[in-house]
């Protein structure tokens, strides 16, 4: 058992690392309100973008545009090299946010290189960035600037080499790897579809927009598709800093109510043995005075 002096000292470094862990769950309840309002802004942009695609789009325009055709198999013809975009953080003491993200990131590039493709990795933030490159893979694209405030200006410069690189026919899909901030506490990891653009489906209880299209449709599509596709990367890249900052204020206050806990046994304990060592003292002091008056 542990000397009293011991105790003491182990219960001020748990008070001092409490102190630390309270303070950090507190900046991340800060950043976390910022970066929320960032995703929710995001949304109805996002959402109308997605609207406007889903009614221009038609079978006829989507074969003159090669962002929205699917390449052949790559036995057959197509490309032979796929690309995986992983948005981690660049700071853990998250919890399992970071692995979690690297496991998505994983069984995609597993499921890629079974159907017979290349994958060319695209890193956004230090966490994967490191766990890859320790198994030895190599990045196409290194980013460890961008943090946890990201801009349009961040999602054009991941999104422009991708989009010309599968334009020109050498790259046969797009994945994000990217966390769904679903709430402060539901972040999980998703994989998003970049390239090719996925039309998304009519509502069929949707009222049916009746455009008047000046330029053609084929003119607003060429600017749109790219727009669309720079809104996803930086929907992904708003929605993974939210939910670091959610999953890093659980886990630190996890941790400040597991401090907590150990404090109270550990002060339990110092307690007992002072309680204890008075006791033996008062028992020695009135054994002494028996012995006197004897």
């Amino acid at each position: 058992m542990a000397k009293g002096r011991q105790l003491k000292g182990r219960i001020r470094s748990v008070q001092n690392t409490r102190k630390i862990t309270r303070t950090m769950e507190l900046v991340s309840t800060s950043k976390l309100k910022r970066a929320q309002d960032r995703v929710v802004a995001a949304r109805p942009y996002a959402e109308a973008l997605r609207q406007v695609l889903a009614d221009l789009v038609t079978p006829e325009l989507a074969d003159q545009f090669p962002m929205l055709r699917a390449p052949a198999p790559p036995g057959k013809g197509g490309p032979t090299r796929a690309a995986v975009v992983l948005v981690t953080s660049n700071r853990g003491l998250a919890g399992a946010f970071n692995s979690n993200l690297i496991k998505e990131a994983r069984r995609r590039v597993e499921a890629l290189e079974a159907e017979g493709y290349t994958v060319d990795l695209y890193g956004v933030g230090k966490k994967g960035i490191g766990f890859f490159r320790y198994l030895g893979r190599k990045w196409v694209l290194e980013r460890q600037d961008i943090g946890d405030r990201p801009t349009a200006e961040h999602a054009a410069e991941i999104a422009e080499p991708l989009i010309a690189a599968y334009a020109a026919g050498e790259l046969a899909s797009v994945d994000l790897v990217q966390a769904q901030f679903l709430s402060p506490l539901q972040t999980p990891p998703a994989t998003v579809r970049i390239l090719p653009v996925e039309t998304p489906a009519a509502d069929p209880g949707a009222p049916k927009h009746d455009y008047i299209l000046a330029p053609s449709a084929e003119a607003i599509l060429e600017q749109l598709l790219p727009l669309y596709i720079r809104n996803t990367v930086y929907r992904g890249l708003v929605e993974t800093a939210a939910a670091e900052h959610g999953a890093r204020r659980t886990a630190m206050k996890n941790a400040t109510d597991n401090a907590g806990e150990i404090l109270e046994v550990l002060k339990r304990t110092y307690n007992r043995q002072r309680q204890a060592a008075i006791t033996q003292e008062i028992a020695e002091i009135v054994g002494g005075a028996a012995a006197l008056q004897g």
